[in-house]
C-alpha cells in the first residue's frame, strides 16, 4: 500500500459517501476536514517565511507584510476561474454528467494558465510602483520589491496548484490535494532556512547545535544565503513541484476529476460561461485583497513595528480562520452537487449546520487567543515592541471570530449555487463600505487601535448581512447545468483515459 493509499485510509473519500443523499453532517465533515488540513499546510508557507524572516530582520518581516497583500491581490484577480471551474465540476458531478465535468475542468486549467502568465508579467513590472504607493519605507521597499518580483515570475505555479485543489474539491475529492500539499510544504520548510541564511549564522544550525557542520558547509560552498529572495525561491520551487504532481494526477484520472489534452484547446465559446461565474468571484477576492492593501496603506503611516505587528496578526488570523474557509469550501461543493441534483433544501440544511458549528468553534478559539495573545505574538519576533502591538491587535479581534464563521458558511453556499455576484457584494459591503472607512477615520482619532476596531465591527456586520441575504432565498434559482455543453458542436470526440 502506497503512502497516498495509507493516508486516504484515515479519511473517507467521495467514493465512500454521497453528497446528495443520506446524512448531512458526516459527508460535510469528511469533505471539510481534509480542506482544513490542506489550508493549514498552505498557511505553513507564509508562517515559515514569517518565522525565518523574523529571525533575519524586522525590515524583512515588514517587507513581507507589504508583499503578502499584493500576492493575495494577484491570485485574487485570477481566482474567479478556479471558482468557476469548481462550481461547474460540482454541479455537473451532482447531475451525473461526467463528460461535461471533465470538459469544464480541462478548459479551466487552460484559461487559468493564460491568466496567471498575464498577471505575473503585469505584477513583475508594476510591483515597485505599487509598493511605493502603498507607503513602504525606504528600508523596506527594496526588500519587498525583490520578493514580489520573484513571486510574480512564479505565479503560474502558485495559481496552477490552487486550480488543481479547486477542481478536485468540486468533484468531492479533498484528500488527494491534502497529501500533495503536505509534500510541498515539507519541501518548502526544509529549504527555506538554507535559502534565506545560507551557511553563515543560520539559526537552524544553532537550534540543532550543529555549528561545526555549518562551518564545513560554508567553507565548501561559500553560500551565505539570499535573504528575503531566498524565501520567495523556496515557495516558488515547492509550488512548482506540487503543480507537476497535481497535473499528473488529473491527466491519469484515477482520483478526482480527469482532464484531457484534447479538451484543453482554448474554447472561446466556453469562456463566457467561466467569466459569468468567475468574474464576481474574482471581484470578491479582489475586494478582500484591496481591503488588505488599503488597510496596509493606513498602517504604513505608523512605525515599522506596527506594520510588522499587522503582518503577524493577519497571519495568525489566516490560521484561526482555516476551519471557516475549509467548511465554506465544503458547503460550496455540497451546495453545487445538490443544486445539480435538484435538491436545494438539502443544500440549505448543510449551510445552516455549517454556520452553527463554525460560530461555536471559532468563538471558542477567539476566547483562547484573547488570553494567550502575547505568547502567540512572541513566536514570530524577538522585538518586544512588535509583540506588544500584535498582542493588542489579536485581543481586539479575537472575540468576533465566530461571526467570520457565519459569514463564510453562507457566502460559500452562494458560490456553490453559482451566485458568485451575491457573495462578492457581501464581501465588498463588509470590507469596502464598513471596514476601510472605520479604519481610516478611527486611526486618525485613536491611532492603530482604530484599525483593530474596524476588524471587529466589520466581522459582526458581515455575518448579519450574509445571514439576512441568504434568508431571502434567491440562491435557489439555478441555471448553470440547464444549458449543457454540446460536445459534438464543439468538435469533441469522446475522451479516452490515455491522453
Amino acid at each position: 500500500m502506497g503512502l497516498l493509499d495509507r493516508i486516504r485510509a484515515l479519511f473517507k473519500g467521495p467514493e465512500e459517501f454521497d453528497l446528495t443523499s443520506g446524512s448531512i453532517g458526516k459527508p460535510l465533515f469528511f469533505l471539510s476536514m481534509p480542506i482544513v488540513i490542506t489550508n493549514l499546510f498552505q498557511t505553513a508557507y507564509n508562517l515559515a517565511d514569517t518565522f525565518w524572516l523574523g529571525q533575519y530582520s524586522t525590515d524583512a518581516l515588514a517587507a513581507i507584510s507589504f508583499a503578502f497583500p499584493m500576492v493575495f491581490l494577484l491570485i485574487s484577480l485570477g481566482m474567479g476561474i478556479s471558482v468557476a471551474g469548481s462550481v461547474l465540476v460540482a454541479q455537473y458531478t451532482g447531475a451525473g454528467e461526467e463528460r461535461e465535468a471533465e470538459y469544464a475542468a480541462s478548459q479551466t486549467v487552460t484559461f487559468a494558465a493564460i491568466a496567471s502568465v498575464v498577471l505575473g508579467v503585469v505584477g513583475f513590472f508594476a510591483v515597485e510602483a505599487f509598493l511605493g504607493v502603498m507607503g513602504a519605507s525606504a528600508d523596506v521597499l527594496p526588500l519587498a520589491t525583490s520578493y514580489m518580483e520573484l513571486i510574480s515570475l512564479g505565479l503560474l505555479f502558485m495559481f496552477g496548484f490552487a486550480v488543481f485543489i479547486a477542481l478536485m474539491r468540486g468533484y468531492g475529492d479533498t484528500i488527494t490535494p491534502m497529501v500533495v500539499m503536505f509534500g510541498s510544504v515539507v519541501l518548502n520548510i526544509v529549504i527555506d532556512p538554507f535559502l534565506i541564511f545560507g551557511f553563515e549564522s543560520n539559526p537552524l544550525f544553532s537550534m540543532l547545535d550543529l555549528g561545526s557542520l555549518e562551518a564545513t558547509l560554508l567553507a565548501a560552498t561559500g553560500y551565505t544565503g539570499s535573504g528575503i529572495t531566498g524565501a520567495a525561491i523556496a515557495t516558488i520551487f515547492s509550488r512548482a513541484v506540487a503543480l507537476v504532481v497535481g497535473l499528473t494526477i488529473m491527466f491519469r484520472g484515477r482520483r478526482g476529476v480527469q482532464i484531457h489534452l484534447g479538451d484543453m484547446v482554448p474554447d472561446l465559446d466556453y469562456l463566457p460561461r467561466l467569466v459569468r461565474i468567475g468574474l464576481p468571484a474574482s471581484v470578491e477576492g479582489m475586494g478582500r485583497a484591496l481591503s488588505m492593501n488599503l488597510l496596509l496603506f493606513i498602517v504604513a503611516f505608523f512605525p515599522d513595528a506596527v506594520v510588522a505587528a499587522y503582518g503577524i496578526g493577519t497571519r495568525v488570523f489566516s490560521v484561526i480562520f482555516l476551519p471557516a474557509i475549509a467548511v465554506a469550501r465544503g458547503v460550496e461543493t455540497m451546495t453545487g452537487q445538490n443544486m445539480g441534483a435538484d435538491k436545494p433544501d438539502r443544500a440549505q440544511r448543510a449551510t445552516g449546520l455549517a454556520a452553527t458549528v463554525l460560530f461555536g468553534v471559532l468563538s471558542a478559539a477567539g476566547i483562547l487567543v484573547f488570553f494567550v495573545a502575547a505568547p502567540i505574538a512572541d513566536v514570530f519576533t524577538t522585538d518586544p515592541e512588535v509583540v506588544a502591538v500584535a498582542t493588542q491587535f489579536l485581543r481586539y479581534v479575537a472575540l468576533t471570530f465566530g461571526f467570520i464563521g457565519i459569514m463564510r458558511a453562507y457566502t460559500g453556499s452562494f458560490r456553490g449555487a453559482g451566485k458568485t455576484l451575491t457573495a462578492a457584494a457581501i464581501s465588498v459591503l463588509m470590507l469596502g463600505v464598513i471596514r476601510f472607512p472605520i479604519a481610516w477615520f478611527a486611526a486618525g482619532e485613536i491611532g492603530e487601535t482604530g484599525i483593530w476596531l474596524s476588524f471587529a465591527i466589520s466581522n459582526v456586520a458581515g455575518a448579519v448581512i450574509a445571514y439576512g441575504w441568504y434568508r431571502r432565498g434567491t440562491w435557489r434559482d439555478n441555471d448553470l447545468t440547464e444549458d449543457g455543453i454540446d460536445l459534438d458542436d464543439a468538435g469533441m470526440e469522446p475522451a479516452t483515459t490515455d491522453d
